[in-house]
């Protein structure tokens, strides 16, 4: 049977599942995304991966800056929905929006409620060392990702995992938990989220980005893969910003003419073909992918040629 649908997302992770619903058998009657945004050098207004989708399947879109006034609501109630679903739409819902389809609204969450409610849970998995992450389909309601679950699809975070690869692979399992779920929906039992479980993943800043070389190599990498695309791990080279975009934790002590223990924190050590090898507060990153000022991203080790940086410390 197939349900009369609103959509509302915004970026690319909610393209995936708009993209199901269309190849459906239910009826997608418009979609909600946010306001055309400035984007590029040009600062040019750009609309949202989702716009472009329904445009290009003729759907009606709406962009309201809010849900909260009269108008609004009255311009959501006239679609007679059976159901909304909602991906990273970015817009919080009032409790009138809420009760207007006739099944609610549904939301498609990122990670395995309770676990990483809140805008970053991707980010924030990978940078805590979760060994697994995976979709959650919920029912709405007035808290932040507090709502009754109704299906979960589980997907394993590998170690070399980033936050756009770990995106990619969530993306394509949230459309496809979402059919799933659409599915069994009349006999699915919703379960009450543990609040004991449960933990936030705050908004990514760019304030927190910079790279302490006194922590542990292990979770020096974690934070330099979950910060990948955006807000981008850095360090202080020469007082110029040096992103940092892939790494990896080392056991065994590598260094070059020094003993170990004479190394700082965040200092240069060794390089080979693999890496720049940087002193920790425990262990050793091999830092296999930069991006230096105005320049594209590079090897590690093509960054290093013609630049003597052993001796050198990242700040």
């Amino acid at each position: 049977m197939g349900y009369r649908i609103v959509f509302a997302g915004t970026p690319e992770f909610s393209v995936a599942p708009l993209r199901a619903l269309l190849a459906s058998e239910h009826e997608v009657v418009a979609v909600y995304t946010q306001p055309d945004r400035p984007a590029g050098r040009g600062r040019k207004l750009t609309p949202s991966p989702v716009k472009q989708l329904a445009l290009e399947h003729q759907l009606p879109v709406e962009q309201p800056e809010s849900l909260k006034t009269t108008a609004a609501q009255a311009t959501f109630a006239a679609y007679q929905t059976d159901l909304m679903i909602v991906v990273a739409y970015g817009l919080l819902l009032p409790p009138a929006v809420l009760a207007t389809p006739k099944l609610g609204c549904l939301n498609i969450h990122a990670s395995l409620l309770p676990r990483w409610r809140g805008a970053a849970p991707i980010q924030r998995a990978i940078a805590a060392g979760d060994a697994v992450s995976g979709i959650t389909i919920m029912q709405m309601d007035a808290g932040l990702d507090t709502g009754a679950m109704l299906y979960k699809a589980e997907l394993p975070i590998h170690p070399e995992d980033t936050a756009q690869s770990l995106h990619d692979k969530l993306a394509p399992l949230g459309a496809q938990a979402l059919m799933t779920a659409l599915a069994l929906l009349p006999g699915l039992t919703p379960k009450v989220q543990d609040e004991q479980q449960a933990c936030y993943a705050a908004k990514l800043t760019k304030a927190e980005a910079q790279i302490d070389w006194q922590a542990d190599a292990i979770n020096i990498v974690r934070l330099i893969h979950a910060y990948n695309p955006w807000p981008m791990a850095f360090a202080l080279l020469e007082e110029q910003p040096l992103r940092l975009l892939n790494a990896q934790a080392v056991t065994a002590t590598v260094t070059t003419g020094a003993t170990a223990q004479s190394h700082q924190a965040g200092e240069i050590v060794a390089l080979d073909k693999t890496g720049l090898y940087i002193a920790c507060g425990q262990g050793q990153v091999r830092l296999t992918q930069v991006q230096p000022a105005g320049k594209k991203p590079m090897s590690a080790y093509d960054f290093a040629q013609a630049r003597n940086l052993i001796g050198q410390v990242l700040r």
